[in-house]
């Protein structure tokens, strides 16, 4: 009997011609971080432009500046070049025709996450505001299979996410601004990452918090609980973008790089993860270019631009993705299943995987 089965599942995987290695995934969104700061590094027309920035010059461009865009972008995220680079793909360098982009109209961050996470683009999502996302969601889904119950978890530096994940019809775990962990045997590093949290100024306004301490949030609770879906929701570029300091843009960036970089590398040293969990980074939108940096929408052009980081052990290293190909986020979601051995289906229709993430 365990002979047949292991010959049905040879065979299976010969017809479909994917052996899927995947057991957990991480889903990271970056709020407003442009492709052209991930394939050119620091923008010289900002860089070099005093309004934008309140650091020390020659400390600034020691950090982020270099002759070369390949050199540029690797001081800004050396993660991302060395490691996603080298064993993974980087899909959306416009300048070899390899575009990605949001397929909804508006190019702002509710509709762009819900489009991502549902794999769906509804024209009816057209404000920040909206209510309770009515579109099922990958990571609901994912929370449907058997043995993945309670083990898909969100953490957000916006509190909307809650909103667009919909936690009031799923029950999920989604962790935004002044919410803390709750548990009767959290871990030291959970019970203070709960602490800090009264401890960080509002520097952005409500609902709103820094980068750095929706990681501490994540990785504890990773730590602690080993899910097998986790969704971490940042925001810090955004936040700065609008702010105008592009300065604190790049270091957003830079640290963020480092954040997911320590995360990945404390997942591989982890026997439930090594080798068996797949990162996939996105943002939700793009932003402008020039003077309108600072915006996105359609009254800045290029917001609809994107890009998509993905490593892991069913992903071919491709490196900077070189074809002339068009990848839509709403890709994202099935392509998320399929990774973890899944075919999403939805209360509205599903966009399709994006193909050449898969090893032949």
């Amino acid at each position: 009997m365990k002979s047949k089965f292991l010959v049905l599942s040879l065979l299976a995987c010969a017809l479909t011609g994917y052996a899927q290695q995947t057991k957990n995934i991480v889903l990271i969104s970056i709020d407003g971080y442009r492709w052209q700061e991930i394939f050119h590094g620091a923008d010289s027309t900002l860089i070099f432009n005093k309004k934008y920035y309140k650091q020390d010059s020659a400390t600034l461009f020691k950090k982020y500046w270099a002759a070369s865009a390949v050199e540029r972008r690797q001081k800004l995220m050396p993660f991302f070049w060395k490691t996603i680079a080298g064993k993974g793909q980087l899909y959306g360098n416009r300048d070899l025709g390899n575009n990605v982009n949001v397929k909804n109209k508006y190019w702002f961050s509710y509709p762009g996450r819900s489009e991502t996470l549902c794999g769906f683009y509804d024209e009816k999502i057209n404000s920040n505001s909206y209510p309770n996302n009515p579109n099922e969601n990958v990571l609901e889904f994912f929370d449907k299979q058997k043995g993945f119950k309670g083990k898909v978890v969100t953490f957000a530096s916006w509190d909307a996410v809650f909103r667009i994940v919909n936690r009031e019809r799923n029950g999920m775990l989604v962790n935004i601004p002044g919410e803390v962990v709750k548990g009767a045997n959290l871990s030291e590093a959970q019970v203070l990452a709960n602490e800090q949290q009264k401890f960080i100024p509002d520097y952005f306004g409500d609902g709103i918090r820094f980068d750095a301490h929706t990681y501490a949030m994540t990785k504890s609770y990773v730590m602690a609980n080993h899910p097998k879906v986790v969704h971490i929701d940042f925001a810090d570029p955004d936040n700065f973008g609008h702010s105008g300091e592009y300065d604190s843009f790049l270091d957003a960036a830079h640290y963020l790089d480092a954040m997911i970089a320590s995360l990945w590398e404390t997942m591989q040293k982890d026997p439930f993860y090594k080798d068996k969990t797949t990162f996939m980074i996105y943002p939700d939108h793009g932003r402008g270019t020039g003077a309108r940096w600072t915006s996105h929408g359609t009254s800045a052009p290029g917001s609809n631009e994107t890009f998509l980081a993905i490593i892991g052990p069913d992903t071919r290293a491709g490196g900077e993705m070189k074809d002339k190909v068009q990848i839509y986020q709403d890709q994202f979601a099935q392509t998320a299943a399929r990774i973890m051995g899944f075919k999403f289906t939805a209360n509205h229709p599903v966009g399709e995987v994006v193909q050449s993430v898969f090893k032949k």
